[in-house]
């Protein structure tokens, strides 16, 4: 099969933008085989540059422009062709691996409530977002995956590990979303440990605020939990790569607890000696998988 030059070239502006924002994804990725590194790195730009537009704080019409790149993204995935690097790769990527439009239909509903939303009543109403911004993601890696069960039974693992990550970079970002005018720790909780939006935009940690935290690392843990069985669900290549990022996600919450709570005047963040000390092993086992078992399905 002839070498399409432009998505070729469009899938190395993806892998490009997964190495440089998303370390501890792009680290996991390298675990999988070769023939599926690109449809990650594919689906993580687009998730990004939907980011990039909702979180610009340049003047203009936020709201405006991500509609309007939204409706024209999702012609092209709909007419199965696109002139943009990343939809380029992204309607590949789809036609490949069989996945939904409609996976990024709800994705592209919850980005665009991030430039209307700013709080959440309840931990319910924030799962409502948190199906479109984080369920989906891991429902679109699910067929490259290659779960060797129903969809149906690996789904709700997939969906509750996207469900961990993304409540992992809530607790870690609280200070950063702050500035953007966003609390994503329900209201409700707020309430029940005593603790107001005032005292989080001043950066107050407390006894309150250590133990709101702290709940709230202890509902993420348990969507780990939740997410750990479906690994041994997946094709064998395909399991250090996300038992990998199971890990390293994991130890962001670690780290917050080390900062004693603090997530306003740093980042909690993995130390690269962490990282390489969870993928090295995983690169092997991986390596050793890929040689000794043929993918279920090629790509």
């Amino acid at each position: 099969m002839a070498v399409d030059p432009a998505l070729t070239a469009s899938y190395e502006t993806c892998r490009r933008l997964n190495a440089r924002h998303g370390r501890t994804y792009y680290l996991a990725t390298l675990l999988l085989p070769p023939h599926k590194r690109p449809a990650v790195h594919a689906l993580y730009a687009l998730a990004r540059y939907a980011d990039e537009i909702v979180d610009d704080d340049r003047p203009g019409d936020r709201a405006a422009e991500f509609d309007a790149w939204s409706r024209g993204l999702l012609a092209e995935l709909r007419a199965g062709s696109s002139t943009d690097p990343i939809g380029r790769a992204v309607v590949d990527t789809l036609r490949l691996w069989d996945i939904p439009l409609r996976l990024i239909e709800d994705f592209l509903l919850s980005m665009r409530m991030d430039l209307t939303r700013t709080r959440y009543p309840t931990y319910t109403d924030l799962e409502r977002y948190m199906w479109g911004s984080a369920a989906v993601i891991g429902l679109q890696m699910l067929p490259l995956l290659e779960p060797l069960v129903p969809t149906d039974e690996a789904a709700p693992h997939a969906v509750a590990l996207g469900q961990a990550f993304q409540l992992t970079n809530f607790l870690r970002d609280v200070g950063d979303d702050l500035r953007r005018g966003r609390v994503y720790l329900p209201e409700e909780d707020l309430a029940a440990h005593g603790v107001t939006i005032s005292s989080l935009e001043a950066g107050v940690v407390d006894g309150p605020f250590r133990r709101l935290m702290a709940f709230q690392i202890d509902r993420t843990r348990a969507l780990y939990r939740r997410a750990e069985p479906g690994i041994s669900l997946l094709h064998p290549t395909s399991r250090d790569c996300v038992g990998t990022a199971l890990r390293l996600y994991k130890r962001i919450l670690v780290e917050i607890e080390r900062a004693d709570f603090d997530v306003f005047t740093g980042r909690a963040q993995v130390s690269r000696s962490h990282r390489l000390a969870v993928a090295g092993p995983g690169l092997a086992r991986a390596m050793l998988a890929r040689g000794r078992l043929k993918p279920a399905r090629l790509g």
